[in-house]
């Protein structure tokens, strides 16, 4: 078993207005990211092997999800299957737990 704080991991953009703390499990399993996203910030469409739980920690998320579009807010979950294309709008800013499996490497 492992513990880590969150003040000790370094933040990294992983879009613009995006900025997450990434967190691998030991066995390399799963990805955990912590993400910041400024209001107003679109992510594109995209898609991605890894199946996806969003959980919004606070702000609301606008999310699509294999042309459904529905408004995320704190105590709401969305999941994502591996290859679903999806798309987000903040719509205020926004605290994010993704959650990905098989873990996730960002560039």
């Amino acid at each position: 078993m492992s513990y880590i704080a969150l003040d000790t991991i370094p933040d990294k953009e992983i879009f613009p207005g995006f900025t997450a703390k990434i967190i691998h499990t030991p066995n390399q399993n799963l990805t955990l990211v912590y993400v910041r996203v400024q209001a107003g910030t679109l992510l594109p469409e995209h898609a991605h092997p890894q199946e996806q739980v969003t959980n919004i920690l606070s702000g609301q998320l606008e999310i699509t999800i294999a042309g459904e579009t529905q408004i995320l807010e704190p105590g709401m979950v969305g999941t994502i299957a591996p290859n679903a294309v999806h798309s987000a709008k903040a719509l205020t800013d926004c605290y994010i737990l993704d959650v990905f499996h098989p873990m996730r490497t960002y560039a």
